[in-house]
């Protein structure tokens, strides 16, 4: 490592001589307390420091003590708690820093190599806990996936829900196992070669146990989110607002050794700065990569498709490393079931597929029905590894009414098209957890709340929200707790026989995409599309050096032949997802074509196919 360690300005920090800094950035109460919960009790009176903070050293504490910010004589958690060991309206608890790491040869990968598994940590197994996590990392190993992304675990309230309603962005779950459990399950991803994502929330705070606004003006009016309160990023005091985040930022990084975060909903955080917040929290990152010598990578979820937030700073972006593609899941999805509804309105067509194969964004500066305004600027320059992709992640699962997953709505051949639309693009890969075998469990909406007016809010926003895709029937109770049950995994699934050929064929097309050179390489430049529209075919040539490749995706719903333009040379089937070994109703698709001709092919519903360029003369 070179450079300075991060130091920490908020928080309960443990000093090298023993005994502990607490540090709180407080410019609303004219004074503030620290309230140490020892047998004894104390209350300490903080000192002022410039700039709105307050400040106390206090040389008997250390890992362990439990302590509260005492403000107008009432008890608050640390807005930058490491550990809430009774939850959101507890106690801070002061955490040591030191733990055994094991990976010290370990840099990370360039997101290039990335095979996102997107999971859970609640409902991923049965304990619901990052220890139950880690017996799992071989069998991800082997699946072929090289990253997991945790979905956010900074302190909610109760012992369910999403992440998303995070009050306390720098104690992970207690009910998850809070920072030690982290850590453990970090260091063993990178024991197994596995990288770590983790989703953050910067775009708003939750509702319960959000004490925030009593010590500074973290919040807006100015602005407004979905979900509360917009967080203060470009306004009176933001400086110090930005501050918190990116340190928040930085501490998963060097204290959690994670290699990568995903920003929720980057277009509700509201800046219009001329020096924007997500451009100095990636420099910041980047920053901090290079002194640990390690590839971390930022990545944002945002709807706007804006190629601003992956542009480089220097060509007047912000400098982001990926975003997630909705454009390409859209498509997708829109080809595979009769969904229309809300945002669905706007896709339908195999030609959308093709353009985000071409381009990454179909929407690229044209008027969208759902929008009812033109959306979007083109993505046509920007490289294939800066472009998410999937066929299902937790919100196109989990924002249904009933949570169905792919599995519960289409034919097996249709989840082996879908898988392999994802697989075998340019762009990144994600997998929620579970697609891979084809869980059949859902997953819901969950929250446990303790505010009775809250509960009613959630319920009744679920029902709004449904309206636009004119969803009928009433949707599972969030706070119920077989909601949250309901939703858990069932990785005994992959031992029936259907299943664990579903998961074979997603092994397979893994080992293809890291075995063949043209899959392997994320270019869309080394990549020609044609679209067959009237047979609903798409061929994906795709090329590196003298190696070739033909991705055929088949939309159809019945039987169809295509006559095939093959570029020159001799064309060897490596994989037919329409082949008995697949499950598939049999394949007539030959073993080998002769290329430089057009060839009529028979194409299966819902089939894949992949040719390669044979090497011998």
């Amino acid at each position: 490592m070179s450079g300075q360690p991060p130091i920490w300005r908020h928080g309960a920090i443990c000093l090298e001589g023993g005994g502990c800094r607490f540090r709180l950035w407080a410019p609303r109460p004219a004074r503030v307390g620290l309230r140490l919960l020892t047998p004894a009790g104390r209350l300490i009176a903080m000192e002022a420091r410039e700039g709105g903070y307050f400040e106390a050293l206090v040389d008997d504490a250390g890992p362990g003590t439990t302590y509260y910010y005492q403000v107008e004589d009432r008890d608050r958690p640390d807005p930058a708690s490491r550990f809430q060991p009774d939850g959101v309206h507890g106690p801070s608890q002061v955490v040591d820093p030191r733990f055994e790491w094991h990976d010290a040869g370990w840099a990370g990968l360039p997101i290039a190599h990335y095979i996102l598994y997107e999971l859970h940590v609640g409902t991923f197994t049965r304990a619901g806990t990052f220890d139950a996590v880690i017996p799992y990392l071989p069998y991800l190993r082997d699946l072929g996936v090289t990253a997991i992304e945790l979905m956010p675990v900074a302190q909610f309230p109760g012992v369910r829900n999403w992440g998303y309603d995070g009050v306390l962005p720098f104690a992970a779950q207690n009910s998850y196992g809070g920072p030690g459990g982290l850590q453990r399950l970090v260091d063993a991803c990178h024991q197994q070669g596995l990288a770590v994502v983790l989703d953050v929330v910067y775009n708003h705070l939750g509702p319960e146990g959000n004490y925030f606004a009593e010590f500074a003006p973290y919040f807006t009016g100015k602005y407004k989110t979905p979900w509360g309160p917009a967080v203060n990023f470009d306004g009176a005091d933001s400086d110090e607002v930005r501050r918190f985040f990116v340190e928040n930022a930085l501490y998963w990084v060097a204290e959690c050794h994670v290699d990568g975060l995903r920003l929720d909903a980057v277009h509700a955080i509201h800046d219009e700065s001329a020096s924007p917040f997500l451009a100095e929290l990636g420099e910041a990152v980047h920053r901090e990569a290079d002194r640990l010598h390690r590839q971390i990578e930022v990545i944002a979820e945002s709807s706007l498709n804006d190629t601003r937030i992956i542009r480089p700073r220097e060509s007047g972006g912000m400098g982001l490393d990926a975003q997630w593609n909705d454009d390409f899941h859209h498509s997708l999805r829109t080809l595979l079931t009769s969904d229309r509804g809300g945002y669905y309105q706007d896709f339908g067509e195999l030609a959308h597929l093709a353009k985000t194969y071409r381009e990454g964004f179909v929407y690229s500066g044209q008027y969208s029905r759902f929008r009812r305004c033109r959306h979007g600027n083109s993505s046509a320059g920007r490289p294939a590894r800066q472009f998410v992709v999937f066929s299902q992640n937790h919100d196109q699962v989990g924002n249904r009414m009933l949570g169905e997953r792919l599995t519960r709505l289409v034919p097996f051949d249709s989840l082996k098209l879908a898988a392999g639309a994802v697989l075998l693009s340019p762009f990144i890969p994600l997998l929620f957890m579970g697609e891979e075998y084809g869980e059949t469990a859902p997953f819901l909406y969950f929250v446990s709340h303790s505010d009775a007016r809250l509960i009613h809010a959630v319920r009744a926003g679920r029902k709004k929200e449904f309206e636009a895709f004119a969803w009928q029937g009433e949707p599972p109770d969030p706070q119920d707790d077989r909601t949250f049950q309901q939703s858990k995994l069932n990785h005994e699934l992959r031992d029936e026989p259907t299943n664990g050929r579903l998961l074979d064929f997603y092994r397979e097309l893994i080992r293809l995409r890291k075995s063949l050179s043209p899959l392997a390489q994320l270019s869309k430049e080394q990549m020609e599309v044609t679209l067959l529209e009237a047979e609903r075919v798409l061929c994906l040539r795709r090329w590196h050096g003298s190696d070739e490749v033909l991705v055929l995706l088949c939309f159809s719903v019945s039987i169809v032949t295509a006559a095939l333009p093959m570029p020159a040379g001799s064309w060897r089937k490596v994989l037919d997802s329409s082949g008995p070994s697949w499950l598939g109703p049999g394949s007539s698709l030959p073993d080998r074509i002769p290329g430089g001709a057009s060839a009529a092919l028979q194409f299966h519903p819902g089939s894949v196919v992949v040719y390669k360029k044979a090497t011998e003369a």
